[in-house]
């Protein structure tokens, strides 16, 4: 079966506009008729459900720091797809210190053609500068490509475009400035594409100035197979059917993980806590992934079916596994930005806080002996922005290290077997 073919999104910077040009990219090409996935550098649980909007195809992160490259190569080998559109990760070539982590380091394993969105809102000749940096910063890599972004003006884009004509980058594509193109954000970055009222107008938009300003042909002359991978093996399941809350206070799960569960046989059970609905009563294990729990702290300490169920289910000695958000529902108590507290389900020991909210934000390495089907080391990212505010007793659940190896306090909480922490698990290590 033939593989896709694929290309890179990546930008000078975060706040480039890079993601409304790539699903606005990938809404045009499906208008074509073109089978087209999404796929995201990087942890990020928000833009790839942009991309799955604009698709109808399931979008797989690609982090080179935390996965193997096995794994990358197999999620990015699409056999659903002609071509995967990979958008970048803040800066092209921000990472981790030591690398390792880059969007140009994902580039550079696939063989894969960078087009850059490039910002010329507070700029004008200087432009093509910026771009034959970037085309000579890494030898193995190169820019195939320039998408210029939020242009002023006619006058502008004829000065950017004269400016870019030696700079050895073809230019693709002038997009004008637009603020129906504008997408709205929160603490931990943009709103999710669930909750705008108005999404399938914002992509049909966006596929419209795509579709009038970036010659598609001649990126998608561009696009290189994407090399066959050898198989590789996913993260077991949490059990052979797992409970899985799901909705906009529990959306924050990585597509690749629920798929690698369902691969090796898993049935998964979602189920709503906003709607207060409980885990399945057969289920063998509760996964309760990442979220926006502090939005909605009051609701869900009313739904008394999810916190009966929720019980229930540590009564019958099933696993019971919280990321993040996950991690402070099952918690004594939730106290969001106002002071308010919020009792939550009282499984693990501890209380957790947003009145003085703190970024917590950076790879990490774990290593456990808990009764988590997983390999003992583990790799994966905290981003968080709220603080333990009563840790209680407990067994910790992971030790913890950072992106350098450095020795970080243990993190999470296990008691019997149930067990969370504030880290985001995204691959083990064999």
């Amino acid at each position: 079966m033939r593989l896709a073919d694929g290309l890179v999104i990546a930008a000078p910077s975060s706040g480039s506009g890079k993601t409304v040009v790539t699903f606005g990219l990938l809404a045009a090409l499906r208008r074509r008729g073109i089978k087209v996935a999404g796929a995201k550098t990087g942890p990020d649980y928000l833009d790839p459900r942009f991309h799955e909007q604009a698709t109808g195809r399931t979008c797989f992160n690609l982090d080179p720091w935390t996965m193997r490259p096995g794994l990358i190569a197999d999620l990015a080998a699409r056999r659903d797809a002609d071509l995967v559109v990979i958008e970048g990760v803040m800066g092209l070539f921000d990472g981790p210190i030591g690398g390792g982590g880059s969007t140009a380091d994902l580039a550079a394993m696939l063989g894969l053609p960078v087009v850059l969105v490039v910002d010329a809102a507070r700029q004008g000749q200087s432009i093509a500068a910026l771009v034959e940096g970037f085309a000579r910063h890494r030898a193995d890599l190169g820019i195939a490509g320039v998408v210029v972004n939020r242009l002023a003006s006619d006058r502008h884009r004829a000065l950017v475009a004269s400016a870019l004509h030696d700079s050895g980058a073809p230019l693709l594509g002038a997009v004008m400035a637009d603020r129906r193109l504008r997408l709205p954000s929160r603490h931990l970055g943009l709103v999710q594409a669930d909750e705008i009222a108005e999404i399938a107008a914002v992509m049909a938009h966006a596929a419209d100035a795509v579709a009038e300003s970036v010659d598609i042909d001649a990126l998608l002359a561009l696009a290189r197979p994407i090399a066959a991978p050898l198989p590789a093996t996913p993260l077991p399941p949490l059990g052979q059917r797992v409970a899985v809350a799901s909705d906009i206070a529990f959306a924050f799960t990585y597509r690749h993980i629920l798929d690698g569960w369902s691969r090796l046989g898993a049935e998964l059970v979602p189920f709503s806590p906003l709607n207060d609905e409980a885990p399945a009563p057969d289920a063998d294990a509760v996964f309760l992934p990442g979220g926006y729990p502090e939005l909605h702290a009051e609701r869900i300490a009313g739904n008394a079916g999810f916190m009966h169920g929720l019980a229930r289910a540590a009564r019958r000695g099933i696993l019971i596994y919280g990321e993040c958000g996950g991690y402070m529902v099952l918690g004594k108590g939730l106290t969001d930005r106002d002071g308010h507290r919020h009792a939550m389900a009282g499984l693990l020991p501890h209380e957790t806080s947003f009145v003085e909210p703190r970024l917590h934000l950076g790879y990490r390495r774990f290593r456990h002996q808990s009764p988590l089907p997983w390999p003992r080391l583990l790799r994966g990212h905290e981003f968080h922005y709220a603080s333990l505010s009563r840790a209680g007793d407990g067994e910790a659940l992971f030790a913890a290290a950072g992106s350098e190896g450095q020795a970080l306090p243990s993190m999470g909480t296990q008691s019997g077997r149930v067990m969370g922490s504030f880290a985001h698990i995204v691959d083990g290590e064999w």
